[in-house]
This record gives C-alpha cells, structure tokens and sequence, in this order.
C-alpha cells in the first residue's frame, strides 16, 4: 500500500456517506414538519374563523375536530376533461392563424400547454399543504397585489392592439392584473363577511349590517372596479362587479339592499359607456348588427354566427373548420367556441355545456361540506366565476349580448387566465381535503 492507509479500515465510503446525508435530511425534513404543525395549530387556536363549523344545529356544541383526507376526484377528473378538450380545441382552432402569422402551426397550443404546466405545477404544493386558514391570507395578498398591478397598468400597460390598455409586459411575459382582481375580489369579500358575521344581524345603520354587509364588500369590489375601468375593460367591470354582489349575496347581505346596489352598478356600467367610444362602438354593434358594416365592427361576430350554423348536429369534423381561415379573426381566443360548434356540431358544444354544468355541480357540492364559512363561500364564488365566464361568453359569440372580450375557460388561449383558473381549481381541490367531524 505504500504507507497508504486503507479508506475500508477508517469506515470511509461514498455509500456511507450517502447514508449520513438521508439522515440529516430526514431529521431536517422532520423538525420542519413538526414546526409547521405547530405553526399550524397556533394559528387554529388565535383564529375563530378556523375552528368555526359551518355544519350541524346551532344547539351543537360537540367538539369537532379538523380531519384532513384526499381530494375530491368526481372534481379533478371534470377539470382534467375540461383541460385536455381544451387543449385539443386550443391546437385545431389556433393551426391556420399560428401558421400565417408564426410559420408554425403549434405555436399557441405550445403556450397553451405551457401554461397548464406551470398552473398545475404552481398548485399542486398548495393541493398537498396548504389548510384552511392559508386562503385567508393568501386572499388578502392576493388583493394587494391585484391593485398595485392594476395601477402599474395605467403607467405601463400595453394593448397590443385591442383598443384597451389591460397587459403589462415584463420581458417575455405578459401578465393581465384585472384576472388576478376577479379571484382577490371573492376571497376578501368572503374574508370580510366571515369576520364580521356577528355584526350583519345587528340592523344599526353604521355599526351593523349597513356598514360590514354593504358598505364594506362595496368598497373592496369598487375599488377594483374603478381601476379596471381606466384601463377601458367593459367586460372586466361587468364580471368583477357580478363576483362582487353574487359573493355578498353568499355572505349574508341582506336582499333589500340589492336593488340600490344594482342601480349604483348599472349607473357605474353607463357612466362607462358614455366615456368610451370603445364600449359604446361595442354595443351599436350588437343593437343594429344587421345594420353596420359586415366587413368592419360586425365582421367577427357574423363569422362566428356562421360558424356555429355551419357545424350542423355533428359537425364538420375535428380540424376541418373553415371559418379558422381568416374569417372569424384570432380564433383560438374569445370565439374558440363557434370553431367548437363548426367543428363537432351540436352534439360538441353539448358536451362542452354539460361538462361545465357538472363543474358547477360538484363545486357546489366540495361547497357545502367545506370546513368553515369562509372556505365555503370561496369554493361557491371561484365556480360561480367558471359559469358565469362561460355563460357570458357564449352569449357573446352567439350575440346575445355585446362582443366584451370574454373568455371561454379552460379553452380560450391566454396566459394569466390559464394559469389562474387552474390554480383557482387547485383551491378548490385544496379545500376539498378538509372537513370538521365530531369527536
């Protein structure tokens, strides 16, 4: 050996010193699960939002306990449906236009399929960890955030030619603020009409139900809905101010209020119509479409109509639209669905409804059996927001109501509204996990 010593004779090997780095991993692993279970239960303990159950008689007064099992799966496999139909239809729709314009007839379904990836992989941490009590601060976070963006869009926003300033572009990505608004809007007014449920059955003018059911939710939804309206966003206003009122509704305001608060918000949406030749140029379209220049403002809204007309009961076939061919402009956005309803028919725009309905079914059921009040007015606003996008986007493009520029979900390209939606189910799916049983 040479005067070598043997490394066998000191115990020194790479396998044991594999061996020494598991350990201190695990302990490592170990101590950090333990201290974020203690962080856990301290926050239940200072927090009666958290330990409040939703469920069972008033006179209940058993102890619960907060019992944490899978996800609801009838829910995941819908959103994984949804997401790859979406999928297939985001790459037929978007082939013609992404060759024309990109030279590659992939291009937008490659973002496509980007962005559900970074969505699913920027959920699943929160699916796995993330309990009850985190939403409420992810909530008001999220808030904040949504109003410096949107006042950041007023400085440096981008249009990229739609004739409303609602982007801003950092470097290679591009962020829409105003979608990161809808979701705040529901988890803060959720926040605040949980916090304060006491309050709402006391009828004082200003230190009860008036103050914390009206005033309050009105505030945190106008404040974001006075933002969006600088940026020209008809349609934002319209859905940010619909989450609003619906999630009040699910707090507890009382229905009396309603019909001044719908008045205030008709009067908003005018106040923004007479300010915008933009909106205003919208809706003479929609009211004399038969009318107006075929070839200019009403061009896309009548492709999309014979689109739609041209499918038949089972369509032309997956890929054989013609419409995609120049004529309904961009398709693979707002108007993805007349490609849908030319491509496969009455039967796939069917399928497309009735796999959002049961969406919305089973939101509503992971709704009714959430943890406390807050998660379930949460779960009930996010998939009230998936139906009422989808509603109002078929709307559109079937021209029952003004082109506003609205998305299908799971199906329009974007990349905010991707990403958000998936996480979005991802708090849902979270949610699902929990649920108060007696001792």
């Amino acid at each position: 050996m040479n005067g070598e010593q043997d490394p066998k004779k000191k115990g020194f090997s790479f396998k044991n010193i594999g061996k020494k780095i598991d350990k201190t991993l695990d302990r490592v692993s170990h101590k950090a699960d333990r201290l974020g279970d203690r962080w856990d239960e301290k926050l239940a303990e200072n927090d009666p939002l958290f330990t409040q159950p939703i469920h069972g008689p008033a006179e209940d007064t058993q102890p619960r306990v907060l019992v944490k099992g899978g996800i609801d799966l009838p829910f995941l496999f819908i959103v994984i449906a949804l997401t790859v139909f979406g999928a297939v239809m985001a790459y037929s729709a978007s082939s013609v236009y992404a060759d024309q314009y990109h030279g590659d007839s992939a291009y937008y379904v490659k973002r496509h399929i980007i962005y559900l990836i970074i969505g699913v992989v920027a959920s699943i941490p929160f699916v796995l960890k993330a309990q009850p009590w985190f939403w409420r601060l992810f909530g008001v976070a999220s808030y904040a955030a949504s109003v410096v963006l949107l006042l950041m869009v007023l400085i440096i926003g981008s249009s990229y030619g739609s004739g409303a300033t609602r982007w801003i572009q950092l470097g290679p990505v591009s962020i829409q603020p105003s979608e990161i608004a809808k979701m705040a809007v529901i988890m803060v007014i959720a926040l605040e009409m949980t916090k304060y449920e006491s309050r709402l059955k006391n009828e004082q003018k200003f230190g009860g139900h008036l103050r914390y059911g009206v005033i309050y939710p009105m505030l945190i939804f106008g404040t974001i809905c006075v933002l969006v309206m600088l940026e020209r966003h008809l349609s934002g206003i319209i859905i940010i101010g619909l989450l609003g009122l619906t999630t009040m509704y699910l707090g507890g305001t009382k229905g009396k209020y309603f019909l001044w608060i719908i008045g205030i918000c008709v009067v908003g949406v005018l106040a923004v119509l007479l300010v915008s030749d933009y909106a205003q140029a919208r809706v003479t379209t929609w009211l004399f479409i038969d009318k107006v220049d075929p070839l200019g403002s009403a061009w896309q809204t009548l492709q999309g109509l014979n689109a739609i007309g041209s499918g038949g009961f089972f369509g032309k076939g997956l890929g054989n639209s013609q419409q995609k061919y120049g004529y309904v402009s961009q398709p693979q956005n707002d108007f993805i669905f007349t490609i849908v309803c030319e491509e496969l028919g009455f039967v796939g725009a069917v399928c497309v409804v009735v796999l959002f309905a049961l969406l919305v079914w089973r939101g509503f059921r992971i709704a009714a059996k959430a943890p406390d009040k807050f998660c379930s007015i949460v779960v009930y606003g996010l998939v009230i927001k998936v139906a009422l996008q989808t509603i109002l986007n078929i709307a559109v493009v079937t021209n029952s109501m003004p082109n506003t520029g609205i998305a299908l979900p799971f199906f329009s390209s974007g990349g905010t509204a991707i990403i958000l939606q998936l996480f979005e189910m991802g708090i849902i799916l979270a949610i699902s996990r929990y649920s108060y049983q007696k001792r």
